[in-house]
């Protein structure tokens, strides 16, 4: 798989050089890096908005392989996902996610829900046994630099090891049912409903819920500074999406089954028919690519083909921080 993206990546390269949006002036009105044309266009309607949630995994869960098979002898870490969920709904915590961002950026990249649990026992200190956690979570709260800013904290504190597995949404919820992980963070609630039902999570001593939800910022929909779809003056974001499917625009999506290639596929008109199956999208391949990749990935791409994406804004602003790029 990551052969196959390196070469869409390299063939994303050369067709931006051809491609009918060829300036490259940068947006000046919004304190963007010079070398990043991505744009944020439309932002803040309340169908963007992108909430996140941490669930611990039920050691006692229906676990498969990736074929299906029942799976037994899973070694789920309990206590130490028991430290990590009641650490991260602390009121230092939320906190420093609540913060995160306004040093660097001037503002939020994440606001704290005004129902999130808060957590005000005792988190339990790492011991032998218990110290390597494993978490599976979504590219847009690594690829931002919020788990980097969250969970040195943590481990410092409390001195546990968390080894951070990310994907989208779709995959991180998989690789819990697998049995790979002993807590996911997504933002997919439809995904984490599923996954609640089908006997996957649990809920944590002292909160009321599988589901936590604690954090949440805003997709945006992001393209070239010329704006040829008229995405920008748009009445609503369901509008900007109609007029790039109208003008058949460049538009990259994540298909990954993501949380935010999820929200995507909600915001074409009904009439196209898209969604996750290839073949709802075979008649768009001119304009619509789906390139089951990572949010960092997507946004290089949407900058060489001066395309459309979709993103969560948090990747976006350091995305362009970065100068167009993301490690």
């Amino acid at each position: 798989m990551k052969k196959k993206i390196v070469a869409l990546l390299a063939l994303v390269m050369m067709l931006g050089v051809i491609a009918g949006c060829t300036s490259s002036k940068p947006a000046e009105s919004d304190g963007q890096a010079a070398a990043v044309d991505t744009k944020i266009l439309y932002e803040a309607d309340e169908s963007m908005l992108n909430t996140y949630t941490v669930i611990a995994v039920n050691p006692e869960a229906p676990f498969t392989d990736a074929d299906g098979n029942a799976i037994s002898d899973v070694a789920v870490n309990t206590a130490g996902a028991d430290a990590l969920v009641h650490w991260l709904l602390t009121q230092e915590a939320l906190d420093l996610a609540g913060e995160y961002g306004m040093a660097d950026y001037g503002e939020h990249l994440f606001y704290v829900k005004e129902d999130a649990p808060v957590y005000d026992g005792e988190v339990a200190a790492a011991t032998e046994d218990t110290k390597t956690i494993r978490l599976s979570t979504t590219t847009s709260v690594k690829d931002s630099g919020l788990l980097d800013n969250l969970l040195p904290v943590f481990e410092q504190e409390y001195g546990y090891t968390v080894e951070v597995q990310s994907a989208g949404t779709g995959k991180a919820i998989a690789a819990a049912k697998y049995g790979n992980a002993d807590v996911i963070l997504v933002h997919a609630k439809a995904q984490e409903e599923a996954f609640v039902e089908e006997g996957f999570a649990r809920v944590v001593d002292g909160l009321d819920s599988e589901r936590n939800s604690f954090i949440y910022n805003y997709f945006v929909l992001c393209g070239p500074s010329e704006d040829p779809a008229g995405a920008a003056d748009c009445d609503s974001v369901k509008d900007a999406f109609a007029a790039i499917a109208d003008g058949k625009y460049p538009f990259i999506s994540r298909g990954d089954g993501s949380g935010t290639h999820s929200k995507e596929l909600s915001l074409w008109p009904e009439e196209l028919g898209i969604t996750e199956d290839a073949e709802s999208f075979a008649d768009y391949t001119d304009w619509y690519t789906s390139a089951n990749a990572g949010m960092g990935a997507c946004l290089v791409m949407a900058e060489q083909m001066h395309g459309y994406i979709l993103t969560d804004k948090a990747t976006f602003l350091t995305f362009v921080a970065n100068n167009g790029q993301i490690d």
